[in-house]
């Protein structure tokens, strides 16, 4: 039983407001989406009748499943321990499925809510999930497949000079198209950092069984630490094959929105688990994961919002590492008043009560930076009526 399963949450209002987006570093790609050259962020900010407040970053897109399936919950089920509440939450989104995005908007509020519990009780929420420290490692990552080298090597440097004991980048450009130019690439940046900084490699699930094996031969020398998603992270016959085959560690997780998979990717010889906190269901959800890795002695890092998702990392053995990526997410900072410091290849954590996020709300609104603002009472939503959809 976790802490914040007797919790009792009496929510008055909710809010999704959405912030102006950011320039990216670098303008940013990958195998499969991009370029990338602005990143935006919506939050999600829950009262209680205290006056209390939780924040999560939100998908703003799918207001429709908060609206028919979380919030009647949430608001009209005031005085129950979280462990009922959250139970209700669960359910209630079964014909949305458990595998896309009502989960993670499940997981989304959970984040919010433990950020509430955590602040009312004076804790950081390192500390509220007992987490040992106020640290975690990070690695560097980026090196989108549309950079030049010499952007390549600007943003390597600073991954360098902060420390990073592993740097990641992108491979599988233009649809997997360009595999000569990937492993030079490849090549060039384990040049640039040496023997003793990790290098990892992400395709982006873009390539066939057959393109990755081939890949992973012509890096055979280059000492990669993993391959993350070479193929569909759906095809699990296919990774079984890869694993099976492979002499790299092969990383998967990112893709998944419940943790009742991870013992799939398991068995299917997966070694590096990455699950991300706001693409689950919560954190509980998380844990999950993280302790599945440590069952099995696998390797485990976890990205998304990496300032958000540090508090978690401190729960964990303090070799596991957020990712974090840089030319979008460094943009992302200026929205914060207070933020986790990258320094030596950690990111500190503030010793702020809840995430250790603050967000500076009187910079945004005074300056016309919030684009939309979206706010539900008890008054404004229904009691929960479940839906099929034809």
């Amino acid at each position: 039983m976790q802490q914040i399963d007797s919790e009792v949450f009496c929510i008055t209002r909710a809010q999704i407001r959405v912030l102006e987006p950011v320039t990216a570093v670098t303008p940013f790609q990958d195998a499969t989406m991009g370029p990338f050259h602005t990143f935006g962020l919506s939050i999600l900010t829950l009262e209680d009748k205290d006056g209390n407040v939780g924040e999560a970053p939100v998908f703003n897109t799918y207001i429709n499943i908060l609206e028919r399936c979380l919030f009647p919950i949430l608001f009209h089920n005031n005085g129950q321990s979280y462990g009922q509440l959250y139970h209700l939450l669960y359910w209630s989104i079964r014909n949305e499925g458990f595998r896309g995005q009502a989960a993670a908007l499940l997981g989304q509020l959970d984040m919010a809510l433990h950020d509430l519990a955590a602040r009312r009780s004076g804790q950081p929420l390192y500390k509220y999930l007992n987490g040992s420290r106020n640290w975690t490692r990070m690695y560097g990552s980026g090196g989108g497949t549309n950079y030049s080298l010499q952007e390549l090597e600007t943003e390597i440097g600073r991954f360098m000079d902060a420390g990073a004991g592993c740097i990641k980048i992108k491979v599988g450009g233009d649809f997997g198209t360009k595999m000569a130019e990937d492993v030079e690439r490849v090549k060039f940046v384990r040049a640039l950092i040496g023997n003793k900084v990790q290098l990892a490699v992400d395709a982006n699930q873009i390539w066939t069984l057959a393109q990755a094996l081939e890949f992973m031969d012509k890096v055979a020398g280059q000492d990669i630490a993993w391959l993350e998603e070479p193929i569909h992270s759906a095809a699990y016959a296919e990774i079984e094959k890869l694993c099976k085959r492979s002499a790299v560690k092969i990383a998967y997780g990112e893709s998944e929105r419940t943790a009742k998979m991870f013992p799939a990717l398991v068995n299917a010889g997966v070694t590096h688990l990455q699950p991300v906190p706001t693409q689950l269901g919560g954190i509980q959800e998380w844990q999950e994961v993280r302790d599945l890795a440590l069952k099995n002695n696998l390797d485990f890092s976890s990205g998304g919002y990496s300032l958000y998702t540090a508090s978690l990392l401190t729960t964990a053995p303090d070799e596991w590492p957020v990712e974090y990526l840089y030319s979008i997410m460094y943009g992302l900072e200026q929205y914060f008043m207070v933020h986790p410091q990258w320094s030596n290849g950690r990111f500190i954590l503030p010793d702020i009560e809840g995430l250790p996020i603050r967000i500076d709300w009187d910079y945004w609104q005074q300056n016309n930076r919030i684009l939309q603002h979206h706010t539900w009472t008890k008054e404004d939503v229904a009691r929960y009526e479940p839906a099929v959809n034809m």
